[in-house]
């Protein structure tokens, strides 16, 4: 079973990892069910396993938070949809890019009820949306913005940390950091593009398709 817990008030991120932590402690050892958490932060940037220095631009805008995730940094902030995974990856697969993969999926078959195109790409986590009304790139490829990031540790085989998707936050906190070091391309989020969609709607899109999606299953072959 999976418990769905949903925090209506904004929670501190120290919080949220301690919980976290032992929620995969417990899950590992058998004494707990595994969980979703959906819930927003307070103004923050996190710093992955991978974050590079130079990609925190404006350190003293909001906290910094080293966190034990992979990646690089990133933002949270209110109107963003955290989403932290609490599952047993031992029973489905064993394979951590399958899982990604995985993740990656259920955002965009949640995306696919608002009618939005989520699209994934070679060498970035993350799920991007095509911007085809913007100007095309350098090298004349559609313009492209990061909608939800992606970002997890696994340890004896339980994942934590997990997604954000941009519901509607305030797009500007971004540029305090290079989102997950890739500075070609934007963010946005989907009342960004012009959708009025709250949070409740989100939550309930993700409810529905988790269980296509995520259930414990076979892994496909990559491609």
């Amino acid at each position: 079973m999976v418990e769905w817990i949903i925090s209506d008030s904004l929670i501190e991120y120290q919080d949220a990892c301690a919980f976290m932590e032992q929620r995969a402690a417990d899950i590992a050892a058998g004494t707990a069910d595994e969980a979703i958490w959906l819930l927003e932060h307070p103004p923050l940037y996190t710093a992955g396993t991978s974050a590079k220095p130079a990609d925190l631009v404006e350190p003293d805008r909001f906290p910094v938070f080293p966190s034990k995730r992979g990646g690089q940094y990133t933002y949270h902030g209110p109107g963003q949809r955290v989403v932290y995974v609490m599952l047993n990856v031992g029973q489905r697969g064993r394979d951590v890019r399958c899982f990604v993969r995985d993740l990656e999926a259920w955002v965009i078959a949640t995306l696919a009820e608002f009618n939005v195109r989520g699209e994934v790409r070679d060498g970035r986590v993350g799920v991007w949306v095509p911007r085809p009304e913007k100007p095309r790139m350098a090298d004349g490829s559609l313009a492209e913005d990061k909608i939800a990031a992606i970002g997890i540790r696994l340890r004896k085989w339980v994942s934590f940390h997990g997604i954000s998707i941009n519901v509607d936050p305030d797009l500007s906190h971004f540029g305090g950091i290079v989102p997950c070091g890739i500075s070609a391309h934007g963010v946005t989020s989907l009342v960004d593009l012009g959708l009025p969609v709250t949070m409740q709607d989100v939550d309930l899109a993700l409810k529905r398709s988790f269980d296509a999606v995520m259930a414990p299953q076979p892994c496909p072959p990559a491609g």
